[in-house]
């Protein structure tokens, strides 16, 4: 790579793999980071400050570099840079349960809260993934139909957290494979969209969670 940029971006995703995946409790000086790295120390600092931001390690005035728990301290955004899902974390039962969660609540605030624009619209999404066999085009139309859930609903903190869990997708897609389960309950969907329509905030939570806790995965033993 050349650029200090790329050089840089190449020291975050080594070092954030480290702290990721080996679990280490510390990180070498600015200087040696350059030295083992073959960088320079303005890509190094640009790289540790990245690692901040995602809170992954604290810098003190002196210049010490602490690593954090990045369970504690680390946001959703460290699932778009994992090219791989580190072992023992079971990340894609926690994506798909919070996904869940998300949904469910989303579904109840968008029974509350949407334009009979909104309403409408999703009663003929319903309709269109119900007369569609094929599942990845039948992916499509869900995707579009719980889009406009979540503009329902009207909660940016939602939208956003949307936005991150499908930006994630080289680490979890959710492709037909992953939420077919979801996919062949066309009457579900339909059942779904009529509480929301109807203003039935009760039910359109509890059948949004009971649609989308399908896909969830079963816990090994």
């Amino acid at each position: 790579m050349t650029g200090t940029t790329s050089v840089s971006g190449r020291v975050y995703e080594h070092l954030r793999g480290e702290i990721l995946g080996a679990g280490v409790n510390s990180l070498p000086s600015e200087r040696q980071l350059a030295h083992e790295l073959g960088a320079s120390r303005h890509a190094v600092r640009e790289a540790l400050k990245r690692l901040q931001q995602s809170g992954l390690i604290r810098i003190t005035h002196g210049g010490a570099t602490k690593v954090r728990d990045w369970r504690r301290h680390g946001g959703l955004e460290l699932l778009l840079g994992l090219d791989e899902i580190p072992r023992g974390l079971a990340i894609e039962r926690a994506v798909m349960e919070m996904r869940a969660s998300i949904g469910a609540d989303a579904a109840r605030r968008c029974a509350e809260r949407a334009s009979a624009v909104v309403r409408a619209e999703l009663e003929a999404r319903a309709e269109m993934l119900a007369a569609e066999a094929d599942l990845d085009a039948r992916n499509t139309i869900y995707e579009a139909f719980w889009d406009l859930i979540i503009e329902g609903a009207d909660n940016l903190a939602y939208r956003l957290a949307l936005n991150t869990l499908v930006a994630g997708q080289r680490v979890l897609s959710f492709d037909a494979a992953l939420v077919g389960a979801e996919l062949r309950e066309a009457a579900a969907v339909r059942a779904l969209a009529a509480a929301i329509a109807t203003g039935d905030e009760s039910g359109a939570h509890a059948r949004a969670r009971d649609l989308l806790d399908r896909s969830i995965p079963e816990e090994d033993d």
